[in-house]
This record gives C-alpha cells, sequence and structure tokens, in this order.
C-alpha cells in the first residue's frame, strides 16, 4: 500500500451542481418536495472531498467514503446553482477526515465532516466482484 506522503492538511476541493428536477427529495425518494434532495448534497460533498484529492494520490490509490456527519441547514430550489468545499482536516494512517460545507446561492445550506478511506483500487475492485460471486474473503 502506498503512503499518504503527498497529503497534507488543508487540501481543499470544490464541487459545484446546478440543482435539477432529477435531484430533488421527490425525484429521489427521500421526501414529497421539489427541493435540492439530502441524498443529492451529500453526493456533492463528497465530490468535494475527492476534488481535494486530485493529484495527490499514488498510481493505483483510491479513497471511498466510509462516514459523514452532516447536517442539511436550508433548502434550495431547482435552478439554483450549490457549491460544496471539503477540507482535509485530519490524516490518521490511510483514514481522512476532511470538513464539508455548502452554500446555494443565498445561504449556506450544508456543514459537517466526512470520513474517506485510502484503499488500492485495484484490490478494492477484486474484493467486491467476489463478494458479488459469493468467494468473499472473510
Amino acid at each position: 500500500m502506498t503512503t499518504t506522503a503527498d497529503l497534507t492538511p488543508g487540501l481543499t476541493g470544490e464541487a459545484r451542481v446546478t440543482v435539477t428536477a432529477g435531484l430533488t427529495a421527490r425525484a429521489l425518494g427521500s421526501g414529497l418536495v421539489e427541493v435540492y434532495s439530502t441524498p443529492s448534497l451529500i453526493a456533492l460533498l463528497e465530490a468535494a472531498a475527492v476534488a481535494a484529492l486530485d493529484g495527490h494520490l499514488a498510481e493505483g490509490q483510491t479513497s471511498v467514503g466510509t462516514h459523514l456527519d452532516v447536517s442539511h441547514l436550508a433548502a434550495t430550489p431547482v435552478g439554483m446553482r450549490v457549491r460544496a468545499q471539503a477540507t482535509l482536516r485530519e490524516i490518521d494512517g490511510r483514514r481522512l477526515v476532511f470538513d464539508v460545507a455548502a452554500w446555494d446561492e443565498t445561504e449556506q445550506i450544508a456543514s459537517g465532516t466526512h470520513a474517506r478511506f485510502l484503499v488500492d483500487a485495484a484490490r478494492f475492485i477484486q474484493r467486491a466482484e467476489a463478494k458479488a460471486r459469493g468467494t468473499a474473503e472473510s
């Protein structure tokens, strides 16, 4: 397994999206209203963390999300833009902890933390495929 030598606290990434009908709580089944859904927000926050790591991981290495603790603070209507930011706060071996936040065009709509784990991409996929075949390692 490769090291985290190129990772330092303070790395920041961003992701942006314009809210569409397909990203609403009603469309995703997480509610009955036509506003930006929490599942879509979570995906955007994770994308920001992935962006923070872009260019800093060793060849063959990737990260996977393992934990989220996020408050969705305000509703965002269809058509409004959302910006998410993730800042690497802590490195504990292969575990990375990010402070995450998001804003729409009017106000902050989310804050929290997100943990990711560094893995060897090929080995990770092999284990997932083995699981699908019913031959997963215990």
